[in-house]
């Protein structure tokens, strides 16, 4: 698929920045196409973006190339986002500070930003892209056995994940830390932790390749979201040492072609994600839908679950597949950090009609970690005095994520069984905590 955006459009970066995008309702197939103006435009900014759809093209017909990627039966805006490049390193330059104040106001506008890809990340995409379709190309009896006990690595079927009580769609491989079974941890029996059981070489080293990539590209989000809430360097990336990272690897089925067990047309159920950042890459088939922030819409996915969340509801913004880019979305431990100032991103997938394939990267704090909010950064909604000073283990939010997704999952049948869940608050899971960064 040829980029929906001209390379005559400049890319921001650190010398020309907006953190807007600009909207249009549409409902797919026969319908009209009329612009909506954010809330937050001002006269500036409007201007700006006036000038940029000048250089790509009359609104409409950039609309129309939007919407037709849009999964039949959804009504929704479309998204058309400016792009972000990111530096080779945040040194805390002018530049890296503007820069990361408007990530900030991306994510708070938008909950969502576009990160241009380097040439390097395209090669690794590619390379992974390609892995991913041979592996979900194999024989349903090659991809089941590649489950482990210990970890919720591995292969899910599509009608395994259940989001909000109802199977999701999704084909996944997930990608944990691969941990030796000589390693402490794993024969200590901690909870979630042991091998990834890859299918082959041929699966495993471009996603090792394209992974590791992906973790140097979070550090650097990390980093300029500090600079961008005027926050100390670590506030964030002090919970990242020895993160908990992992990737899951999708194939979506054609809207006509699934086996029934879940919902017509959805793919995956509302949601959001669990850690801090999410990184993610799809290929030209679109399906991807995210809510934006609102201040009427409170949820604390840590506390009571998001999931089906507005799932039916109007309000939701189609990000449509656009070519050399990642996206970037927030999660629970980000909203939790911040104080709601900037919130995890609820998110769904519907179903096309032809079969999609994505990764999604998700950068996350170490599973000992316990994180505590930051002092000088509040959306409104501060916690109890108590809670602040608990803080939230994120090896057990995780456990509690994936247990409650997969409950027939072998891992979690063996998680109860052997009674690991009870490690979970001993000492020796929690030695990554910290006082509140200033």
């Amino acid at each position: 698929m040829q980029s929906i955006l001209p390379r005559s459009i400049p890319v921001l970066g650190r010398q020309g920045l907006s953190g807007k995008a600009m909207l249009s309702t549409v409902t797919h197939g026969p319908g009209l196409f009329g612009m909506a103006m954010p809330p937050g435009f001002n006269a500036k900014t409007a201007q700006l973006a006036t000038l940029k759809s000048r250089e790509r093209g009359p609104p409409s017909s950039i609309d129309g190339r939007l919407a037709k990627t849009m999964p039949p039966g959804f009504k929704a805006q479309v998204a058309n986002l400016d792009t972000f490049k990111l530096p080779e390193r945040v040194t805390g330059t002018a530049g890296d500070v503007k820069l990361g104040q408007a990530l900030v106001g991306a994510w708070r506008q938008d909950g969502i930003v576009q990160i241009a890809m380097s040439d390097k990340h395209i090669s690794l995409w590619q390379d992974a892209k390609l892995a991913s379709r041979r592996f979900f190309r194999k024989q349903h009896s090659e991809k089941a056995v590649c489950v482990d006990s210990q970890s919720y690595a591995g292969y899910i079927a599509s009608g395994e994940e259940v989001t909000d009580g109802i199977a999701d769609y999704s084909e996944i491989f997930t990608i944990t830390k691969d941990l030796d079974l000589s390693d402490p941890r794993v024969r200590a029996k901690w909870p979630c932790h042991g091998p990834c059981p890859w299918p082959d070489v041929d699966m495993k080293e471009p996603m090792v390749r394209y992974n590791e990539s992906l973790g140097a590209e979070g550090e650097k989000l990390l980093q300029l979201a500090e600079l961008g809430l005027e926050v100390s360097p670590g506030s964030l990336t002090r919970y990242t040492r020895d993160g908990w990272h992992h990737t899951r690897v999708l194939r979506f089925p054609p809207r006509n072609a699934t086996n029934g067990k879940g919902k017509e047309g959805r793919g995956i159920g509302s949601h959001t994600d669990y850690g801090l950042l999410v990184i993610s890459a799809q290929d030209d088939v679109g399906g991807l839908f995210v809510r934006r922030p609102d201040q009427r819409e409170r949820f604390a996915n840590w506390e009571k679950s998001a999931a089906g969340l507005k799932e039916d509801d109007d309000g939701w913004i189609y990000i449509p597949p656009v070519e050399g880019v990642h996206t970037v979305i927030l999660g629970d431990m980000m909203q939790y950090l911040t104080n709601d100032f900037l919130t995890a991103t609820p998110h769904k997938v519907g179903l096309n009609t032809r079969e999609r394939f994505a990764l999604a990267y998700f950068h996350e704090p170490s599973f000992q970690a316990v994180l505590k909010p930051l002092d000088k950064v509040s959306g409104g909604m501060r916690l109890g005095r108590g809670k602040e000073q608990e803080g939230i283990h994120y090896g057990t939010h995780f456990t509690n994520m994936f247990m409650r997704n997969y409950p027939d999952r072998v891992t979690t049948k063996r998680l109860i069984a052997e009674d690991r869940y009870r490690l979970l608050s001993t000492p020796e899971m929690r030695t990554l905590g910290a006082a509140p960064a200033s």
